[in-house]
């Protein structure tokens, strides 16, 4: 009876046991299917490629290549990570992409230039021409999640044969022979150690190894051991030996960066050899299998002699069990491992990473970068971010040099810029402050500002809509004359800059000398309705109050709204909102998600034309010919603003390829005492120096639906015989019929072609 019972508990106990096991093994899958599946997000600049007939400086191919990494020689053909320079042919070696799983192979290219600057030809190194050559992006960014471990998943087929054969000849020679463990090999390791009275062996399996690497901490216990042989069984049971060797070659520890620790050889190739995995040589992959030993002891970057002669104990055990033969053997042991060091990044895009992982998470939250593997490619352009955080961090320094009273205030001076492409409302550049380190508050986004007479424009549009009643032309005649008007508030009495008054004054004049009166009066008249139709056609999305000083922008708006609103201008009237991710790749290479810009024609190209007219004689004659003093020579159309007591400075321009805001001031509304065109224009300008250059870019198109018209300036209408005249611009059949001279007869009829009373 006892004993019956005794077995009856023996049978219950190990049926618990077994169970228990299983649901231990069921676990441990379904977290190693969790930690092997996922993978750090790797954000990338907008991806730059050449094509024949592209219009391109060289050396700003050069400039790139250089910074991601590649190395200049001086003759031969450029092996992968290689450029050579050489009359007006550029020879490349581009290394293999990676973009998440998306996989494009390397090529040896010539890329030749003709005298005017354009690509003539881009071919192979067999003369075969190419549609495209895409330049490695640079990485702006990396979301490592909790563990802070940065990997490059790579698939078993993508990694040369030769590193495989390393890894099993070095770390476990019958992986494919033995189960979860290696009986032979632990007890060998034993005797050795014993002999040698150290640890001078191992006798973990590639498979314990991963079970340490996903699971377990690094301390030698024996509880340690045993949960590691337990998590190696498991794994042994529930997966394949292919499907265990990919992922050690994935997630096996090879180094430390930055703070992030380096794993898989996916990555580790990129960063101690600047290279894809599938380009490693043998030499280099023998390298980067002995650095598994001690990662830190044998690191390239830190102790380079260590890890060749680490390398050369993989080639000789190599050479020993047959992979290698004599030649190949001596001759990788005299080979240059070429160990490159990762390029810096010289510039600080957080501002723009923050908002770009809100805006991916806020569209679905799945595609949130952190931790969830896939690859961004973003629209930032580095060259242009480095040129926006230089120009605002030495205008700011300017101006407090200049201006001492501005360090003394309770909180430091601000400023922010954005960049939009007006074509695809790609963000090319944003600083969002001074100093991420001291604020992370993004102000070119984030910060409701009132934008003062940067808002003009906006209200000079609604003006000059067609068919709208009251219709306004550039040449109408304004009144720069005294307005107080009774309000809920009291009497609103507007004031130009300068205190003064200019009587009339056309609508154009207006806005280049930016005369608020006038404006006041415009707004009035047009009503505030039509002005916020207008700035909601244009992207505006923010509260709007319907008050009079509306049309003098006392309503906040964000500087990245303001300047996707003269976007639309630069890009004739079609409205693209504003992106920063163009792709997001899941690690099978499948493109998850794409924010391709959706273009609407809000406002015609010729209403945009004449905007842009006015905005550009802000440049020549106006408020922003402080670009021309700063040495900016190049087509250009710009506003200034500046709000009540000069608490916000403003300036925003554009050409038909770039859209530019600044924003100058302080988080809590202290008076800077400048106008926007003392202390944002200077920033606007240097940053427009350093990326077009002083001469610029391309010229505005005049579209169709436009026409000159000769106006007498002092009346708005048609100038006549025996009355001066200067062109304007206008909507085609919307100029004045009548004429501001005497009656002018068509010879030998008896009506008149023009008639008006003399002024």
């Amino acid at each position: 009876m006892r004993r019956g019972r005794r077995l009856m508990l023996l049978a219950a106990a190990i049926l618990a046991a077994g169970l228990g096991y299983l649901v231990f093994e069921a676990r441990v899958a379904r977290e190693f299917d969790a930690l092997d599946s996922s993978s750090p997000a790797r954000i990338l600049a907008r991806p730059w490629t050449l094509r024949a007939g592209d219009r391109v400086d060289p050396r700003r191919i050069i400039d790139h290549l250089e910074k991601v990494g590649y190395r200049s020689v001086s003759g031969g053909t450029p092996q992968t990570g290689e450029f050579r320079a050489r009359g007006r042919d550029l020879l490349v070696g581009r290394r293999a992409l990676r973009l998440g799983g998306l996989f494009e192979p390397g090529v040896q290219a010539r890329v030749r230039f003709r005298s005017n600057g354009r690509i003539s030809a881009i071919r192979d190194v067999e003369g075969n021409d190419l549609a495209r050559l895409l330049l490695d992006p640079e990485v702006i960014g990396t979301s490592l999640g909790e563990r802070s471990r940065d990997r490059v998943p790579v698939r078993l087929d993508e990694v040369p044969g030769h590193l495989v054969d390393a890894l099993l000849t070095v770390e476990d020679r019958r992986f494919h022979e033995h189960g979860a463990l290696d009986l032979r090999r632990i007890a060998g390791a034993a005797l050795s150690n014993l002999r040698q009275r150290r640890v001078a062996e191992g006798g973990s399996t590639i498979t314990q190894q991963l079970a340490r690497t996903l699971f377990l901490s690094t301390d030698r216990t024996v509880l340690r051991k045993v949960r590691e042989a337990a998590i190696a069984v498991a794994l042994e049971r529930r997966f394949s030996k292919q499907r265990l060797l990919e992922a050690y070659v994935n997630h096996i520890y090879l180094g430390q960066h930055r703070g992030a620790a380096i794993h898989g050889f996916g990555r580790a190739a990129q960063f101690y050899f600047g290279r894809d995995v599938s380009e490693l040589t043998l030499g280099q992959s023998a390298m980067l299998v002995g650095i598994v030993r001690g990662p830190n002891v044998y690191s390239p970057h830190r102790h380079p002699e260590r890890a060749r002669a680490r390398r050369d104990v993989v080639l000789r055990q190599m050479h020993a069990v047959g992979h290698l033969d004599d030649a190949r053997h001596d001759a990788e042991l005299e080979a240059d491992p070429e160990i490159r060091r990762p390029p810096q990044r010289n510039f600080d895009a957080r501002w723009y990473l923050d908002f770009m992982r809100r805006e991916l998470a806020a569209a679905d939250a799945s595609l949130n970068p952190e931790g969830a593997g896939p690859a961004v490619i973003s629209s930032l352009v580095p060259e242009l971010q480095r040129a926006a955080e230089a120009a605002v961090s030495n205008g700011i320094r300017s101006m407090e040099r200049l201006r001492p009273r501005l360090t003394e205030q309770a909180t430091p001076l601000q400023g922010a810029l954005v960049a939009l492409d007006p074509r695809t409302g790609d963000i090319l550049a944003m600083v969002g402050g001074r100093s991420y380190g001291e604020s992370q508050f993004n102000r070119a986004a984030d910060a409701r500002r009132q934008p003062g007479s940067a808002f003009k424009p906006v209200v000079a549009l609604a003006a000059l809509t067609p068919g709208a009643d009251p219709s306004y032309t550039l040449a109408s005649v304004l009144k720069d004359e005294p307005l107080a008007l009774d309000t809920p508030a009291g009497v609103w009495e507007p004031a130009n800059a300068d205190r003064a008054f200019l009587g009339p004054i056309k609508l154009r004049e207006a806005l280049e000398g930016s005369r608020n009166v006038p404006f006041a009066r415009l707004g009035l008249a047009v009503g505030p309705r039509r002005i916020i139709e207008t700035a909601r056609r244009l992207g505006i999305e923010g509260p709007l109050a319907p008050y009079p000083s509306l049309a003098l922008g006392a309503s906040e708006v964000t500087l990245l709204e303001l300047t996707a609103a003269y976007a639309v201008l630069a890009a004739e009237g079609r409205r693209t909102p504003p992106r920063s991710a163009i792709a997001v790749f899941g690690r099978d290479g499948a493109i998850r998600e794409t924010t391709a810009g959706r273009s609407d024609a809000v406002i015609s190209p010729a209403e945009a034309y004449l905007i842009t007219s006015a905005l550009r004689g802000v440049v020549e004659r106006g408020t922003g010919r402080g670009v021309r003093e700063a040495g900016y020579r190049g087509p250009v159309a710009a506003k200034s603003g500046t709000t009540n007591g000069s608490r916000d400075a403003w300036f925003v321009g554009y050409t038909p390829e770039l859209a530019v805001g600044v924003w100058v001031g302080f988080d809590d509304g202290t008076p800077i005492g400048l106008s926007g065109s003392r202390a944002a224009l200077p920033i606007f300008a240097d940053f427009m120096i350093r990326v077009l250059g002083s001469h610029g870019g391309r010229g505005f198109r005049a579209p169709a639906g436009v026409e000159w018209i000769d106006i007498q300036p002092e009346t708005g209408l048609r100038a006549g015989w025996g009355c001066r005249g200067e062109p304007e611009l206008f909507l085609a059949g919307t100029a004045p019929e009548a004429s501001c001279g005497y009656p002018i007869r068509r010879w030998g009829r008896g009506r008149p072609l023009r008639t008006l009373p003399r002024r």
